[in-house]
């Protein structure tokens, strides 16, 4: 089963993104890059250096709905003659009406982000989503954890994997232990968790960080011997990969708590000393990670939070 990795441009700050397609029937695009004439070009590329073409896909699969994973899957699905697209039912990237406005403002306004600032945020957000087409609900397929990708040779486990997104997914060839993680797993930087709501209680915020290190451990089940990411290069060693992102997250968190000052912070004040110099979207980043350290020490009981007003204030525990 051949897997042939494809690299796309994109107009964001990460980079080129990568896309796989599984060189067996049915023929199967994962993710598909942003909705740009760069992204498509190199993508016909890329398929005819293969040996195919847009119209030999026969399914699309999506890791996640971020734009630069889901952009073309609409125009893909509808070049291919109805190609299906699978993605899991907690991502909401990829709807009509995604991204519901007032869910994020409250989940912002409880960080502390100041109002300028989300509807700021919101003004970057709608220059992002130019790079993706929306579908409606009946329009694609949901993925199921612990189902599978079948193919006329084997078949692919699907592992949900949510912390990077609520509905993030990899998939697992578990007759040679390979992995197609998207931006789970990324050799050379740690995934940011990004600010959601609850897919369940969209009034609750989702616990990210929490949830991303479950789906660490679930996928370092597996033992992989190859890890396919959304970014960068392939991973060879995922144990040690596994062990440099638990310290990564430790140290991080140790830092979020050493800022707590004893008049207690916001989220969006931790944001601020971590990340003074953020701009554009990176400050919704910095945000999602000051959030995502917080929620993590607060379960685990290594701080305290209170409501002053709309807003969650974080406090040091006493001794």
């Amino acid at each position: 089963m051949r897997i042939i990795p494809i690299s796309l441009p994109t107009p964001f700050y990460i980079g080129p993104v990568n896309v796989y397609l599984i060189a067996e029937e049915p023929l199967t695009l994962i993710d598909t890059g942003p909705k740009t004439k760069e992204a498509i070009d190199a993508l016909r590329a890329g398929l005819r250096a293969a040996g195919f073409l847009v119209t030999d896909i026969q399914r699309i699969v999506l890791t996640h709905a971020h734009e630069d994973h889901c952009g073309l899957a609409r125009s893909l699905r509808d070049e291919a003659k109805n190609a299906e697209v699978f993605v899991h039912g907690w991502e909401t990237g990829h709807r009509i009406g995604r991204l519901e406005y007032e869910e994020h403002r409250s989940l912002l306004v409880r960080a502390g982000v100041p109002d300028d600032e989300i509807d700021g945020m919101r003004r970057m957000y709608e220059g992002v989503r130019k790079y993706a087409d929306s579908f409606a609900d009946h329009e694609y397929s949901p993925l199921w954890d612990e189902a599978e990708l079948e193919f006329a040779t084997g078949s692919w486990r699907i592992v949900h994997t949510p912390g990077h997104t609520p509905g993030s997914c990899s998939f697992v060839r578990e007759a040679d232990r390979t992995v197609i993680a998207g931006d789970c797993v990324l050799k050379r930087i740690t995934p940011n968790p990004v600010l959601s709501p609850d897919p369940i209680d969209p009034s609750k915020r989702f616990p990210s960080l929490a949830e991303y290190l479950v789906s660490l451990a679930r996928l370092r089940a597996f033992a992989p011997t190859l890890v396919h990411g959304g970014h960068g290069e392939p991973v060879h060693d995922y144990e040690e990969l596994f062990n440099r992102y638990l310290r990564a997250i430790g140290e991080r968190q140790n830092h979020v708590i050493g800022l707590i000052t004893k008049e207690g912070a916001t989220a969006w004040d931790i944001a601020r000393e971590m990340f003074p110099g953020a701009d554009d979207v990176h400050r919704f980043l910095a945000v999602s990670e000051a959030v995502a350290h917080l929620d993590l020490a607060q379960t685990e009981g290594k701080i305290a939070v209170e409501f002053s007003g709309l807003k969650e204030v974080y406090r040091r525990l006493a001794g």
